[in-house]
């Protein structure tokens, strides 16, 4: 067998949709233990709906586009307070029940995820709108506190929030912080996980394997909703970094994702494959 230090890392983005109550968390954690047992595995998520509710008890108008989170100074605290207070503590907490080893991060510790401000977003019509406090992270090579982590049998997890170098904090979708640690640590697969079987076509059906050029039209004519958008566009620049295998999966049934993200083999069944 490999040294564990030797096996190339998968990472696996949870959606907050998978999360969000107690039960969920004790069969993801399952999973991602049984995952752990057998390959280096780092876990970013997300918290939309926690998110969402938060900010409607706190009266904050939530604003989105293409799935991105436009994100004011009072948006941003509440985003803060919920993934790397609640939804990452939890999911922590329920891997380390389950038997795992987990240890919670955000974008902003050490060397995880150094951000820039994101530049205005061009939406599916055209418009370009400026996200406010969204950051997109800058290419400074491999984690290396992850790295570590993961050599020694630990499961990152981290919750999507990134730090400037002058300190100032952003909110991060969670599917390109994903897309970005898979590249720098040179994962072998990512793995995308929502409440959905892969991206869908207008029937409703899983799209078997999409590449650029056809989620692109797909996009374009409504096939696609909006909010795919920024999945796509991590999973396609993990494949431009070098990631061999990018899938968006149906993360509803944890045991078939574990033994997606275990599998040596890519096969057909409820998921979208990513191709360049």
């Amino acid at each position: 067998m490999k040294a564990r230090g030797t096996i190339r890392p998968v990472v696996l983005k949870v959606g907050g949709e998978l999360l969000d109550d107690p039960r969920k968390r004790r069969v993801m954690a399952r999973a991602i233990v049984r995952v752990a047992a057998s390959v280096p595995l780092v876990v970013v998520h997300g918290g939309g709906r926690e998110i969402d509710a938060a900010l409607a008890n706190a009266q904050i108008p939530k604003r989105q586009v293409d799935g991105l989170r436009i994100t004011d100074q009072a948006t941003l605290g509440v985003v803060v307070a919920v993934l790397a207070g609640s939804v990452n503590t939890t999911l922590v907490a329920a891997v380390n029940a389950a038997g795992g080893r987990a240890v919670g991060l955000t974008g902003a510790d050490a060397d995880v995820c150094r951000v820039g401000r994101a530049p205005r977003h061009r939406t599916t019509t055209g418009e370009l709108v400026d996200l406010g406090l969204v950051g997109r992270p800058v290419d400074e090579g491999p984690s290396r506190l992850v790295a570590t982590l993961v050599r020694d049998g630990f499961v990152p997890i981290v919750a999507s929030i990134g730090a400037a170098k002058n300190g100032t904090l952003f909110n991060v979708n969670a599917d390109t912080l994903a897309g970005s640690l898979a590249t720098r640590l040179a994962a072998s697969r990512l793995v995308i996980a929502g409440g959905t079987a892969g991206v869908l076509d207008e029937s409703g059906q899983t799209i078997p394997m999409l590449d650029r050029a056809a989620a692109s039209d797909a996009v374009q004519s409504g096939t696609i909703s909006a909010g795919m958008v920024a999945k796509l566009s991590a999973c396609h620049d993990a494949l431009a970094g070098g990631v061999s295998d990018v899938i968006v999966a149906d993360g509803t049934r944890p045991p078939r994702l574990a033994s997606l993200l275990t599998t040596a083999r890519v096969r057909r069944g409820a998921w979208t494959q990513i191709v360049g």
